[in-house]
This record gives C-alpha cells, structure tokens and sequence, in this order.
C-alpha cells in the first residue's frame, strides 16, 4: 500500500514539520540527520501527491462550470 493511501495530508505535514524542527536543532548524528531528511523527502512527497489530487478535483470542478453544476440539483 503506498504511503499516500496510508497517511492523510495534515498528518504528514505535521510530521514534516517536526522533521524540519529536528534537523534545524541540530545535536543529531549525520546517520540520523539522514534518515531524517530522507524521511522528510517521502512526506513532501506525500503532502505533494495530496495537493497536486487537490488541484485536479479543482480544476475539474471549475471546468464543469455553474451552469453544469445547476443543472444537476
């Protein structure tokens, strides 16, 4: 299962943000300074999969237009 059908938006962003947190502290080893950036990148991307869907429902609603979306109620 991929991690964007695991994890919601606002989770993932809540978590990259406490990865950028971490690493701005500094104090941690390289290894682990890694691992957190590497996690970092999966959760962007994540957050970036979750927007770009958001995106196309938007632009897709807006193509239907106002007279479309009357006609169907």
């Amino acid at each position: 299962m991929a991690e964007q059908d695991t994890l919601g938006y606002e989770q993932a962003r809540d978590e990259l943000v406490d990865v950028v947190r971490r690493l701005e502290a500094g104090g941690s080893t390289l290894e682990e300074s890694l691992t957190l950036w590497e996690r970092g990148e999966e959760l962007a991307r994540v957050c970036r999969r979750w927007l770009e869907g958001a995106r196309a429902r938007l632009d897709a609603a807006l193509a239907e237009g106002p007279d479309e979306e009357s006609a169907a109620e």
